[in-house]
């Protein structure tokens, strides 16, 4: 690839008609003509953007006269992006090591990514933070709240499900440990 970053690159493509060419590109080889004629750019701009990709390898003319874009350079522009930290080592305290495979998939750094749709996998996230409580100890929503909103920004959702699939319960506004595992 040569000098556009992966930022230089969204940005070019978040003009109208720079992405116009790129998805007809992304369709079929086209010639410059027919960029010119599908996506009503001038021919000076088309012919630009075209040059800026094929500089940087995006794109490479094949059959004569047609323009394709390259499967590699867009493989090459993904892989400059900046990869998501791994999971924290905090995240896994407490698990086995097939439930730290699975909590891995929703972890980056500190937090969750998302919470998992798939039950079986939601239950591995909520045995891990049923280990953030105490048993034995009574806590206001609140610190509930606080809590959980370290670990991801629908902390209420997390707080349901920790109620609703036995890990915590509830009354007078006060929560506590029901369920899962104790760290002794």
């Amino acid at each position: 690839m040569g000098s556009m970053t992966p930022e230089q690159y969204a940005k070019f493509a978040l003009d109208r008609g720079r992405l116009g060419v790129l998805g007809l590109l992304a369709v079929a080889d086209r010639t410059t003509g027919e960029l010119v004629e599908e996506t009503g750019a001038a021919r000076r701009d088309v012919l630009e953007w075209i040059g800026l990709l094929a500089v940087d390898g995006l794109v490479e003319k094949v059959s004569g006269a047609r323009w394709h874009l390259r499967d590699e350079g867009l493989v090459a522009v993904a892989d400059q992006l900046p990869s998501p930290p791994a999971p924290a080592a905090r995240v896994f305290f407490g698990l086995t090591a097939d439930e730290r495979d699975v909590i891995a998939r929703y972890a980056s750094g500190n937090r969750l990514t998302e919470i998992p749709a798939k039950r079986s996998h939601r239950l591995v996230v909520l045995e891990r933070l049923a280990l953030e409580f105490e048993p034995g100890r009574r806590y206001p929503e609140a610190e509930v709240n606080g809590v959980l909103s370290l670990w991801h920004p629908d902390y209420a959702a997390l707080r349901r499900a920790l109620v609703d699939e036995g890990f915590m319960d509830r009354a007078g506004g006060e929560y506590w440990r029901a369920g899962g595992r104790v760290d002794v």
